[in-house]
């Protein structure tokens, strides 16, 4: 789950991250009284949305007068806004951050994820501050700085002090730079985020160390423990579609090609994923309906497929351990005769009772194209989406 740069320092308020002083507004007059509250002479206009880049596209301005505040708020709330995060599409701005202006004289990154490669949480550091980390990876990873932190005993203070030296802090700003760092990662593990990033970490002349961005991302899987954080989804950043999916607890996310995938269990799904492209086409989404594979999640699934206009076809691929096959060959009949399914259908079952699922399909007047194999399906539904 994701959630926006002012409800991130909000968190990171909590644990003692320093952050500048912020306001969120939602209107042109609340964004001028905003930056009257906040006070100063310089205040920064952010737009608020679930995607980087926002600078480069033109959604942060940095105001010198009460009629700028205005007159930038005006013109970012409602806009259009693409980043290369967003897609060609873009997203409309609805809320606005005023801050506070702050006197950079250094700008660096800090980020805290789960290294899957060691099963270990790790503290990212470098001195490319406000620039894509993906690029300083691929460009300069030597001036990216790791700490791993086992789970026995936590981020330790020598790594904090490590890394404030690795990013060349001294004096005032290396004690702070240390502190801030243990601090982001207590937020980073108590909250149970997936990732926690400030892109740009800066220094200030006073040797000051502020968040002034913050992108954070919760495991959903524990998002039971943060009833608050939940209430911090924005549905108006998410796919609709999604949205929809999300309420019938299946696990939906869309893509950009014409094959609509209905598959049980994330591992199967992207393997059906990758083996449309093999066959010459493209899937248009990833979509596990669960273990269980009722009737009625079948039937979710695919008014949520077919809700997708750029769908020409659909393959279903169900592996039938916890379910049997014939259960879910019933649910897609009985799913298909309620929706009016107008494009190919390709079903491919396997495992217990799969002999007895195809009989079900070939015999319910439908018109099902079966298929023996996850190799055979793919290349019948891009077939059926060329002929």
């Amino acid at each position: 789950m994701n959630i926006h740069e002012h409800q991130g320092k909000e968190i990171l308020r909590r644990f003692g991250v320093p952050v500048p002083q912020g306001r969120v507004a939602y209107s042109v007059d609340e964004a001028v009284e905003s930056a009257r509250q906040i006070g100063g002479e310089v205040w920064v206009v952010k737009a608020q949305i679930h995607a980087g880049g926002r600078g480069k596209g033109g959604g942060v301005k940095v105001a010198r007068s009460l009629d700028e505040v205005r007159q930038f708020a005006s013109d970012i709330l409602g806009m259009i806004l693409i980043t290369h995060q967003t897609g060609p599409e873009g997203k409309k701005v609805n809320r606005l951050l005023i801050e506070q202006g702050v006197d950079i004289a250094r700008e660096l990154y800090v980020g805290v994820t789960l290294d899957r490669a060691s099963s270990r949480h790790v503290v990212m550091a470098s001195t490319e501050g406000g620039v894509e980390i993906e690029k300083v990876a691929s460009r300069t990873p030597e001036k990216i700085l790791k700490e791993f932190v086992d789970p026995a005993v936590g981020f330790q203070p020598f790594q904090a002090r490590k890394l404030a030296f690795g990013l060349g802090l001294t004096g005032e700003a290396f004690r702070n730079g240390v502190r801030f760092l243990s601090a982001l990662y207590t937020c980073y593990h108590e909250m149970d985020c997936s990732l926690a990033e400030i892109n740009p970490l800066v220094v200030t002349s006073a040797g000051d160390v502020l968040a002034l961005d913050a992108k954070m991302n919760f495991d959903d899987n524990a998002l039971f423990r943060h009833p608050d954080i939940v209430g911090f989804r924005d549905l108006g950043e998410e796919d609709p579609l999604e949205v929809e999916a999300s309420k019938s607890n299946l696990n939906y996310i869309k893509l950009d090609g014409n094959v609509g995938c209905m598959v049980n269990g994330a591992g199967l799904a992207m393997g059906t994923m990758d083996i449309i492209k093999l066959a010459g086409g493209e899937p248009a989404n990833f979509l596990d309906v669960g273990g269980g594979a009722s009737a009625e999640t079948v039937e979710s699934g695919f008014r949520i497929i077919l809700a997708d206009p750029h769908v020409k076809a659909i393959l279903i691929n169900i592996f039938g351990g916890i379910v049997r096959c014939d259960r879910v060959a019933t649910g897609v009949v009985q799913a298909a005769r309620h929706i009016s399914v107008n494009v190919p259908i390709v079903v491919r079952l396997a495992g217990t009772n799969a002999e007895l699922a195809a009989k079900i399909l070939r015999d319910s007047g439908m018109n099902f194209r079966v298929a023996g194999s996850l190799r055979d399906a793919a290349d019948q539904v891009t077939q059926a989406i060329a002929a």
